[in-house]
């Protein structure tokens, strides 16, 4: 059983005897020199920190008489912590542009609007600068402070540690930049795809202190077209085909990104099915020298029969041609 009148360096060797070296709390490392920190422990009474007022213990339990202990390094660390400015890096932007159809597909240009933080043109990205010897530190970069009977040294709050206290620049008032709005222009590569993501090295926010500059990502939203589709590297449009054309097969113009095109309508057609164009689609942006497919899904179209000869004909196709095409689906319920 400990008693409340051992000096602290009898009860870390009992503790150091009791647990690892590990568990060792902060106390024993710092009597045992495991953290170096610039105390000054001349004229300190342990023992005022192993007991309560009047003689009394601190707490209940064994060990908690050293929370008094904790509390002064915690609140002195915790104090004038702050070290000098160092280079530090611009942050990244992020923008969404839009994006022609035909830019997307064959290259091209395109300008957007951003507003970034450029480097200050009066302090050059050194906000502040040596502006005479600290008062409070008297150029040491240090100052002493009490922690009951403990003396720290610890980084001067008013310089920073530095030991010359700091002027701020009047242009960007001590931020190292300034905000500016301007056109970039990126190039775009043939076949680039929507949602793609394009990298600008270094033209995001300027860095502060001679750090560098952060990157600009742009986000493609491509504009639509009235006919194509575009799936990834396909490119998908619809056409209409009359009756004639879906049941006796064809040959017919279809329109693709290179310009008109033929394409075969085999006998039998059905309305919605889906012919491919090979080659006929986007040239790939990531595998250059292939390019993707044209899906072209045909609609027939049922011309209205005005004159009676047309209906007649009909009449006959249908007597000649029998078959219901509503019996598989009737047959299936």
């Amino acid at each position: 059983m400990t008693r409340w009148g051992t000096t602290p360096t009898r009860l870390i060797q009992q503790r150091q005897k009791q647990r690892p070296a590990e568990a060792m709390d902060f106390p024993a490392a710092v009597s045992r020199g495991a953290l170096r920190v610039p105390i000054d422990f001349g004229g300190f009474d342990f023992s005022d920190y192993a007991a309560g007022r009047g003689g009394e213990p601190a707490g209940g339990a064994s060990g908690s008489s050293w929370g008094g202990f904790r509390d002064i390094f915690s609140s002195v660390f915790n104090q004038g912590g702050q070290k000098t400015r160092g280079p530090q890096e611009g942050t990244d932007l992020e923008y969404q542009v839009t994006v022609d159809f035909w830019t997307a597909i064959r290259g091209g240009v395109a300008k957007i609007q951003i507003t970034r933080q450029e480097t200050c043109p009066s302090c050059k990205g050194k906000p502040s600068g040596g502006g005479g010897t600290c008062p409070e530190c008297q150029g040491t970069g240090q100052v002493t402070q009490m922690g009951g009977r403990m003396k720290f040294n610890i980084s001067c709050p008013e310089c920073k540690g530095t030991g010359k206290l700091e002027d701020e620049c009047s242009t960007c008032g001590g931020e190292g930049t300034v905000s500016r709005t301007e056109t970039v222009e990126v190039r775009i590569k043939a076949g680039t795809r929507d949602g793609q993501r394009i990298r600008l090295a270094g033209k995001g926010n300027a860095g502060v202190n001679g750090g560098p500059a952060g990157d600009l990502y742009l986000i493609i939203k491509i504009s639509s077209h009235p006919v194509f589709n575009r799936s990834g590297d396909d490119i998908q449009v619809t056409i209409p085909i009359t009756v004639p054309e879906a049941a006796l097969g064809a040959k017919i113009e279809v329109p693709t990104i290179d310009g008109r095109a033929q394409l075969k309508i085999p006998p039998g057609t059905q309305s919605g099915q889906k012919l491919r164009m090979r080659g006929k689609g986007v040239p790939s942006a990531a595998h250059e020298g292939t390019r993707g497919d044209e899906i072209v899904t045909v609609e027939i179209v049922v011309p209205p029969v005005r004159d009676e000869r047309s209906k007649e004909i009909l009449r006959e196709f249908a007597k000649l041609n029998p078959e219901d095409p509503r019996a598989a689906t009737f047959a299936s319920v």
